[in-house]
């Protein structure tokens, strides 16, 4: 075998790890007929905790690519490895409860959890565009399957047919866009292509080909982000699709969607200065007011269409289109605070959002319904729930001083520095229109009384469960210092500093 790729595969093991246990999942649920349920979680549960473990030391290893080019191994790769995984084990703890998915065979479920998370820590690290391709087609390919995963409820099946369409369209728009860089560099790996354009051989009377090509790479991007407006999937998919399904929706593949399109633009659109980046010079567009107005669109449109929805995961489907808004402003800042903003923008996400949906699958376990109504009196009949939602809002809505608020800090600290004072007012302006449908359920759990006054037992293991996404929602504070130091370090061979 060749020693190249044996050296390679020894800084794989990670995805090695995800693999051998998809295989493994596969195997044991088609193997036993007793037990099956809780020997298939247990194998998923500690395959991806090994991927976790498996990632950890590659964070201080030499940065490079693996596989002819086509993989990076760097510290923004690791990172984004360490969260997908992380986000993937928890959504993994939270599906065993949810009454959705209570009743059903779980095997094939967990499969399609590890198959999208291996293709999701590829498109993390992936600095080829074919390799780009490959690993959103993988993600979306599972993602499809399980939104429609409720066979015999028509919303799921109606959701994933409108999710793969959008996906059929905004990948095949991708791939054309690919097509056409290709022809005009005469390479796919986005190094080359930023030294190809940037030697003039490529652009010159090309310009207009240039922004159409970049243009439809973008849409691809949009649509795994659910940035505007490539965004109208996501009401109907978040809402069809079983509630865990939903829960990492709205951040697994949001997150490796960021990752891709900051490699993209910041690799191969644009020019590096140690921590400090500019748009290249043959850019026959101006990406920055480009992402920028994107940017505004997304989180007024998300926040504004959240307001009259009564249905508790549409609404959470519309917050996390404009969450995505929040983040796109780390990308239109362009320099090392811009991406540290969007990482840890990511890290505070991941909790609150998390937790949020994990409320909603304990209401929805006891009621039947996601309809805001039916959180009437929740006060009465489960304070847990009620405190651990209400600190689930605060944070989205970002009041100091929870994880939400200094993930805005950060996204916005970062415009005002690069001397966009105006579009960190209007993230603020989009903030306080949040507020409203935010405080709007806390005001239904506490104030308003419902007509069901039963009490709601919790489960141990989903108490367990939402007081792991509230310790760091509230106590992130408290390791502030380490969050900065984790997220700084995770840019700067990125960068080449």
């Amino acid at each position: 075998m060749n020693p190249q790729l044996l050296q390679d595969l020894s800084r794989f093991y990670p995805e090695l790890a995800v693999t051998f246990t998809l295989l493994l999942v596969v195997t044991v649920d088609i193997s036993l007929t007793r037990g099956r349920r809780a020997a298939t979680f247990l194998v998923t549960a500690l395959g991806l905790l090994a991927a976790f473990a498996l990632s950890v030391p590659l964070f201080w290893a030499p940065a490079g690519t693996l596989f002819y080019g086509m993989v990076a191994v760097d510290r923004m790769a690791v990172f984004f490895k360490g969260f997908l995984v992380l986000s993937s084990f928890l959504v993994l703890l939270a599906a065993p409860g949810s009454r959705e998915l209570s009743e059903r065979q779980l095997g094939e479920f967990y499969a399609l959890l590890l198959g999208a998370t291996l293709g999701m820590m590829l498109l993390a690290s992936s600095v080829d565009l074919l390799m780009v391709f490959l690993s959103l087609e993988m993600v979306s390919v599972c993602s499809y399957i399980m939104v429609g995963y409720l066979r015999n409820d028509r919303q799921s099946n109606e959701a994933a047919l409108k999710y793969y369409l959008f996906g059929a369209v905004s990948t095949g728009a991708m791939l054309y866009g690919i097509t056409l860089l290709f022809g005009l560099t005469g390479t796919t790996k986005m190094a080359l292509i930023r030294d190809m354009l940037a030697q003039g051989a490529a652009a010159g009377d090309n310009s207009l080909l240039l922004l159409v090509s970049a243009a439809l790479i973008l849409a691809g991007f949009g649509f795994k982000t659910a940035a505007v407006p490539f965004h109208f999937w996501c009401p109907d998919v978040y809402s069809g699709a079983p509630t865990p399904v939903t829960a990492f929706l709205s951040v697994a593949p949001k997150a490796a969607g960021f990752a891709a399109l900051v490699r993209f633009f910041f690799t191969g659109m644009s020019e590096t200065r140690g921590l400090f980046l500019q748009w290249s010079t043959f850019s026959p567009l101006n990406w920055t007011l480009l992402i920028l107005i994107l940017s505004i669109i997304t989180m007024t449109l998300g926040n504004i269409a959240a307001l009259r929805q009564d249905n508790m995961k549409r609404m959470l489907a519309y917050s996390s289109i404009a969450h995505a808004g929040y983040i796109l402003m780390g990308v239109v800042v362009l320099n090392g605070e811009g991406i540290q903003a969007i990482l840890i923008y990511l890290i505070t996400y991941l909790f609150m959002n998390l937790g949020a949906f994990l409320v909603v699958i304990e209401v929805y376990n006891r009621t039947g319904s996601f309809d805001l109504k039916d959180y009437r009196g929740l006060w009465r009949r489960s304070p847990f729930l009620t405190v651990s939602m209400a600190i689930f809002m605060l944070s989205l809505m970002g009041i100091p001083p929870f994880a939400g608020f200094f993930g805005k800090l950060f996204v916005f600290a970062a415009a005002v520095n690069r001397n966009l004072a105006w579009f960190a007012v209007i993230g603020a302006l989009n903030s306080v229109v949040a507020v409203y449908y935010y405080a709007r359920v806390i005001k239904t759990m506490i104030i308003e009384s419902g007509e069901d006054e039963s009490l709601i037992s919790v489960p141990l293991a989903s108490q367990a469960l939402v007081w792991v996404m509230m310790i760091p929602t509230v106590g992130l504070v408290v390791v502030w210092e380490q969050i900065q130091k984790l997220t700084s370090q995770s840019l700067r061979l990125f960068l080449g500093a």
